[in-house]
C-alpha cells in the first residue's frame, strides 16, 4: 500500500508539471540560474553572461539550490537523452522541473512514512489523499520558487519531528536553521516555533538547542557567504540576510501591497487546504500528539501576520502539517460504527469533501494550463520559423513574464550541446536569431528604429499594420462562464455535459507580429 500511495504522489507532483510546463515571472531567478549553471558553467568569464547580471533584480537570491538542481538535472537529462525522450532545448526545462518536483514528492514520502509510524497506517493514507486532492502544493512543488527549494528541507524536517528522541530533533533543527539561513529566511519564525515546542515537550534542552542552532547556523552562513558571493561578485554576501534587511527592516516589501492582518488564516490558508481543511479541528481537539504539531504551525502563522505584504507561499510549508491533522480528524470521524447514521453521514463528508478538492483542483489546473501566453507564444514563434536563418524578436514584459524563459530561446547560443545532450545543433542555421527583452521601448522604436523582423506584443494596435503584420494571436485564461441551458446540456451530451456546465473564457492576450518585406 505503502508503494502505491507514493507512486499517487509522484504521479500527481509529474502531472501538473506535464499539464503546464511554462513557467512565470516569479520562477525566473531559480530558473534561469539553472539553465545559465547547465549550459555556461560556473568559470568567472561566463558569470557575466548569466541572467542575473543581464537582468538584475532588487534582491538576491542564492545559487546553492539552483546548483544542485542543476547537478540532478544534469544526470536526469543525460537519461532522458539515452532514452530519446528529449527533442528540444525547451525539454530540458520540464526535465528540471520534473526533477525538482520528485524531489518535493519524495519529501512528501518520507512525511507519509513518518505519519504511518506516529499515527497508523490509515492515517497516513488519508494524509495521501488529502494532499494529493489538493491545488496549490502538487502544482507548485515543480515550479522553480525559492520556497519550493525550501520545501523538501522542511518535509525533511518535519520527518525528523514525528520520530522520537533527541537526535532526530537536532537533525530537524540543524535542517530548518539551513533552511532559513540560504534559503528563505521566513522560515526562522517557523523554526522558533517548533524550537518552543521542543523545550516545552522536554526533547531538547536550551544549551543543545542553541548549540545546534549555532554551529548549523554557522556552517549555512559560511556556505551561502562563499557560495553566493562568488556568483554575485559581492564580497560577502548573505542574500537572506539582504533580503531581511530590504523586506523588513526597510520595510521595501509593503510596496508589493498589504494585507490585513487576518489574510493568512482567512483566504491563503482556506485556499491552500481546501475543503479538507473542515477536519483540522477535529484533529487537533481529538489528539495531543496534533496539537504538538498544528500548535508551532499557528505560532508561525501568527508571526507571519505581523508582516504587513503576504502571500500564500510565506507559509506554504504549513500545509503538510495541517493535513497530517486533517488525516487525524477524518480518522476521527470514520472510526464510528459504519452501519450508523453518524457513520454513514461521516463517510459522505469526508467523500464530498476529498471530490470537491479532486473537482476544483481539475478546474484550477486547467485554467493554468491556459495561463501562460508568454510561453505559448515563443513556442509558437520557433516552430513556425525554424527553418529561419534570421530572426530578431522583441520579446514584450507580458510574454516575458508569463513563459518566455530562457529555455524557449531554442534558436540562440548556448547551443545544448555545452551539456552533451542532444546532438549539435547547426550553428550557421541559429546562431544568428536574437531574442530580445529590452524594456521601456516606445512603439515607435519597436516600429521604425530597429532590427526587428517579429514583436510579440501585448496589444493588436501596437504596430502600425501596413508595416506590420499579424501573424498569430495568443489566448489566455479569462475566467469562467455557467453555462445557461444546463438541463439542455446534460440532454445533449448525457452525464459527460456536467463537465460543460462550467465554460472557460478565454481573450487575446498577445499578439506575434511579422515585419512585412519591403
Amino acid at each position: 500500500m505503502g508503494l502505491v500511495l507514493d507512486t499517487l504522489i509522484f504521479a500527481v507532483a509529474w502531472t501538473h508539471v506535464l499539464l503546464a510546463p511554462y513557467t512565470k515571472v516569479e520562477e525566473s531567478f531559480n530558473l534561469h540560474a539553472t539553465h545559465d549553471i547547465l549550459f555556461r558553467g560556473v568559470h568567472p568569464s561566463a558569470l557575466l553572461e548569466f541572467d542575473h547580471k543581464v537582468f538584475p533584480g532588487a534582491v538576491p537570491r542564492s545559487f546553492l539550490g539552483s546548483i544542485i538542481l542543476a547537478w540532478l538535472s544534469n544526470h536526469a537529462a543525460r537519461l532522458a537523452n539515452d532514452l530519446s525522450l528529449i527533442t528540444t532545448k525547451f525539454d530540458l526545462q520540464v526535465v528540471i522541473r520534473l526533477v525538482l518536483a520528485s524531489i518535493n514528492a519524495q519529501g512528501l514520502c518520507f512525511l507519509r512514512r513518518a505519519v504511518a509510524r506516529r499515527f497508523g497506517r490509515s492515517t497516513s493514507v488519508l494524509f495521501a489523499l488529502i494532499t494529493v486532492s489538493q491545488f496549490h502544493l502538487p502544482f507548485w512543488m515543480g515550479r522553480t520558487l525559492p520556497n519550493m527549494f525550501a520545501l523538501p528541507l522542511v518535509n525533511f524536517a518535519l520527518y525528523q519531528l514525528l520520530g522520537n528522541g533527541t537526535r532526530p530533533a537536532f537533525r530537524a533543527v540543524a535542517l530548518l536553521t539551513f533552511a532559513a539561513v540560504v534559503i528563505r529566511a521566513e522560515l526562522a519564525a517557523l523554526l522558533g516555533s517548533f524550537a518552543i515546542q521542543l523545550l516545552l515537550d522536554g526533547r531538547i534542552s536550551l544549551i543543545r538547542l542553541i548549540k545546534v542552532g549555532l554551529i548549523s547556523g554557522l556552517v549555512s552562513v559560511a556556505s551561502t557567504v562563499l557560495i553566493d558571493s562568488y556568483f554575485w561578485d559581492q564580497w560577502p554576501l548573505w542574500p537572506e540576510f539582504f533580503s531581511i534587511y530590504f523586506n523588513v527592516y526597510e520595510g521595501k516589501s509593503a510596496e508589493w501591497g498589504v494585507s490585513p492582518f487576518w489574510t493568512y488564516l482567512t483566504t491563503f490558508l482556506p485556499n491552500l487546504l481546501m475543503a479538507t481543511a473542515l477536519f483540522i479541528p477535529i484533529g487537533f481537539i481529538r489528539d495531543a500528539r496534533v496539537r504538538a504539531l498544528v500548535q508551532p504551525a499557528l505560532l508561525f502563522i501568527l508571526l507571519m501576520s505581523f508582516i504587513g505584504h503576504k502571500e500564500w507561499r510565506f507559509v506554504v510549508y504549513v500545509v503538510p502539517l495541517l493535513n497530517i491533522a486533517a488525516a487525524q480528524g477524518v480518522r476521527v470521524l470514520l472510526n464510528r460504527p459504519k452501519g450508523s447514521i453518524w457513520g454513514r453521514l461521516a463517510f459522505l463528508m469526508v467523500a464530498g469533501a476529498l471530490m470537491l478538492n479532486t473537482v476544483v483542483t481539475i478546474l484550477l489546473t486547467r485554467a493554468s494550463m491556459a495561463n501562460y501566453p508568454g510561453g505559448t507564444a515563443l513556442a509558437l514563434l520557433n516552430e513556425r520559423y525554424a527553418d529561419s536563418a534570421y530572426v530578431h524578436v522583441h520579446v514584450s514584459n507580458l510574454a516575458a513574464q508569463s513563459g518566455a524563459s530562457l529555455f524557449l530561446h531554442t534558436h540562440a547560443p548556448p547551443y545544448r550541446e555545452r551539456i552533451g545532450v542532444l546532438p549539435p545543433t547547426a550553428p550557421a542555421v541559429y546562431h544568428l536569431w536574437v531574442y530580445n527583452k529590452t524594456e521601456d521601448l516606445t512603439p515607435a522604436d519597436i516600429a521604425y528604429r530597429s532590427a526587428f523582423t517579429h514583436v510579440i506584443a501585448e496589444s493588436r494596435d501596437a504596430l502600425p499594420i501596413g508595416r506590420w503584420e499579424i501573424i498569430d494571436t495568443i489566448d489566455g485564461f479569462e475566467g469562467w462562464k455557467v453555462h445557461r441551458d444546463i438541463l439542455g446540456l446534460v440532454k445533449e451530451r448525457g452525464l459527460q455535459g456536467l463537465w460543460g456546465v462550467l465554460e472557460m473564457k478565454k481573450a487575446e492576450k498577445l499578439w506575434i507580429f511579422e515585419k512585412r518585406r519591403e
